[in-house]
């Protein structure tokens, strides 16, 4: 006897097909909306509404003991003509030329010895160290170093000749001082990134330019740098975004003083929403800020072309 197998109609396997891809398209879909709703959840709480929340109150006279009251931009006109408020800005702006200048120029001349002379992980854990250690914990380490009295850099410069220097209590040095407290800090972690994307960079591009005869210098001023751009420019934004909100380390040492030396605009922020409850006023200084960071970001990335690699020309 001769069997013959009953053959599915096509029409009906066709229907059936679109039903499997359309099933596991929905159970992917849903995976990633369980993923996606704790993230979003977090941004709402603990960035959209807060920003949106101070947007508002920066429009309005408020203190916590009484509801807020529209002004319009009454805080905008005040903070034009503060005084402190500028001195502030430019306090921070001095902060943010040193810190990212030191900690960029170092970041990226370590970077270039790791590449040329090793690659160990012990060594690249040793310069992460610093940054493992909480900001404020570095803070007073340094301010108990730099003591003018009781530090051991100040009794290791007396005991050469040169005399106690009041680090943190010159209002010349007092901000420069923090700046390369955060730089010993950062040092580490900006190498690292800037390690890696050397590490990104074709050898034989490198051997390329040894045949042409180009030097240590041309090489590097021609090929490690226009190569290492994208991420030169990510640790930037980063940087000027990071300094731009300095306030732990200013909390812990002078406390913004001597005479307002390093009042930086956070610490100025915090002092007149938590000293003086004044939030009306901060949220206008935050918007302002925030507004500030947004506009340098994006003229950094203009000007350094983040999004683009010599690589791909």
């Amino acid at each position: 006897m001769v069997v013959t197998a009953l053959k599915e109609p096509a029409s009906l396997a066709t229907r059936r097909t679109p039903r499997v891809k359309t099933g596991r398209r929905d159970s992917q879909t849903r995976a990633a909306i369980l993923f996606l709703v704790p993230a979003s959840i977090g941004f709402l709480v603990f960035f959209a509404w807060p920003t949106l929340r101070g947007l508002y109150l920066s429009f309005t006279d408020y203190n916590l003991l009484r509801p807020p009251t529209f002004i319009g931009l009454d805080n905008y006109i005040a903070i034009a003509a503060d005084p402190v408020f500028w001195n502030s800005l430019k306090v921070t702006l001095e902060y943010v030329v040193i810190n990212v200048g030191v900690q960029t120029v170092a970041a990226l001349a370590l970077a270039v010895l790791m590449q040329r002379f090793t690659r160990s992980m012990v060594v690249r854990g040793v310069i992460m160290l610093p940054y493992l250690i909480a900001n404020v914990i570095v803070a007073l380490v340094w301010f108990w170093l730099a003591d003018y009295n009781l530090g051991l850099i100040n009794a290791a410069l007396d005991a050469v000749g040169l005399g106690k220097i009041g680090f943190f209590g010159n209002e010349d040095l007092a901000m420069g001082t923090i700046a390369m407290v955060n730089v010993w800090r950062h040092l580490g972690y900006t190498a690292l990134l800037l390690f890696a994307g050397l590490q990104a960079i074709p050898r034989d591009v490198y051997e390329a330019a040894e045949v042409d005869g180009a030097g240590e210098w041309r090489v590097f001023r021609s090929v490690t740098l226009p190569l290492l751009r994208p991420v030169l420019a990510f640790v930037l934004v980063v940087t000027v975004v990071g300094s731009f909100q300095i306030f732990d380390t200013i909390a812990v040492t002078t406390g913004g003083g001597p005479v307002d030396a390093t009042r930086a605009i956070n610490y100025y922020i915090y002092q007149r929403a938590f000293e003086r409850l004044d939030f009306g006023y901060a949220s206008a200084l935050a918007v302002i800020l925030m507004i500030l960071l947004a506009a340098i970001a994006l003229v950094q990335n203009k000007l350094l072309r983040a999004n683009e690699s010599d690589l791909e020309r």
